[in-house]
């Protein structure tokens, strides 16, 4: 799938909250869109649902239960393509 303007801007929101909430800052800057946040132990329970609410808060997006998968929480780049599909969608 292609970036566009507002997913690009998407990701970058939320590496910003993940670096800040979740990594300490990340200073040695290496979280990217393609980090395995999952397999890596940066999205436990809580931190799922820390970042659920940003999500919600942010984006005005609904995050369904059915949609709080392994797949679209492996990465910054999934996570950015599901609430800008679930954007689209509410706008429709």
């Amino acid at each position: 799938m292609t970036a566009t303007p507002e997913r690009e801007e998407i990701a970058t929101k939320l590496l910003a909250f993940i670096r800040e909430r979740f990594l300490s800052g990340d200073p040695q800057g290496e979280l990217t869109g393609e980090t395995p946040l999952l397999e890596l132990g940066i999205l436990n329970s809580l931190n799922t649902a820390t970042l659920i609410a940003y999500m919600v808060e942010e984006f005005e997006v609904k995050v369904p239960l059915h949609d709080v998968t392994p797949e679209a929480f492996k990465n910054v780049d999934n996570l950015s393509s599901m609430v800008h599909e679930r954007r689209r969608s509410a706008d429709a």
